[in-house]
């Protein structure tokens, strides 16, 4: 049975990664910080394991990939999922603090995970390949302006990771792409103060609406999959058309 992580799992796009991934076979590590009773939930219902860790913190992602080792095998694929946002403000308003949090979990705690998988996915260090699955967004092409200036520039730095990590890794039978979701309904709105952001902005997409959790999810597992044996290196908006 091939093995997947999905960070920031407990929640929004990576519960419903978590849950299609079981679906589709996988033995799903289910990562959290916060909602342990969400995560074991999940990790009940899906049958499999709920591991605290904050990606953050370099020790917190030896640890997990450790646990993932003992208690379901060498990891397969891995969906760098976990991020955070802040509420909406102008670059003249943010604080080193909150500046530093977003690159630290969002681009920092993606680096941390990669390097991770690569020591176990690589035919390099014994492995049989894999793939990782990044979670960029539309803002690292639109740019956030007046409200998420610090957010998008982390994406866009995770889009950059991810060309240059697809083109060090390839050679060594590991897929590395990244899917970039636009305005999707999650619970990380609230946390921006603007949870009425989610039906202003997704009615300005060429489709007419926000997207749901499920719809990136499947663009995530099937860029895992050998459905995309050809595919690394590749940004994919699953957007609306914005």
């Amino acid at each position: 049975m091939k093995v997947m992580i999905v960070t920031g799992g407990s929640r929004g796009i990576g519960a419903a990664t978590a849950r299609l991934a079981a679906a589709e076979g996988y033995a799903v590590a289910i990562n959290y910080v916060k909602d342990a009773q969400a995560a074991e939930k999940l990790a009940r219902e899906i049958g499999g394991k709920a591991i605290r860790a904050d990606v953050a913190v370099e020790e917190d992602v030896v640890r997990l990939f450790a646990q993932v080792d003992q208690s379901l095998g060498r990891v397969n694929a891995l969906v760098n999922n976990a991020g955070v946002v802040d509420r909406g403000t102008r670059v003249e308003h943010m604080t080193a603090a909150r500046i530093a949090r977003m690159l630290a979990i969002n681009v920092t705690g993606s680096f941390l995970c990669a390097r991770e998988a690569i020591k176990r996915m690589s035919t390099r260090h014994g492995g049989s390949g894999g793939a990782i699955v990044n979670v960029s967004s539309i803002a690292a092409k639109l740019g956030g302006a007046g409200e998420y200036v610090d957010y998008a520039a982390s994406k866009g730095a995770i889009d950059t990771f991810t060309l240059g990590l697809a083109k060090e890794v390839g050679p060594e039978g590991i897929r590395v792409n990244a899917a970039r979701p636009g305005i999707i309904r999650t619970d990380i709105h609230i946390a921006s103060g603007d949870p009425a952001r989610v039906d202003r902005i997704g009615a300005l997409a060429p489709l007419g609406r926000a997207g749901d959790a499920e719809e990136v999810a499947r663009l995530i597992v099937w860029l895992a999959s050998d459905a995309a044996s050809y595919m690394s290196g590749a940004l994919v908006d699953v957007s609306g058309g914005r």
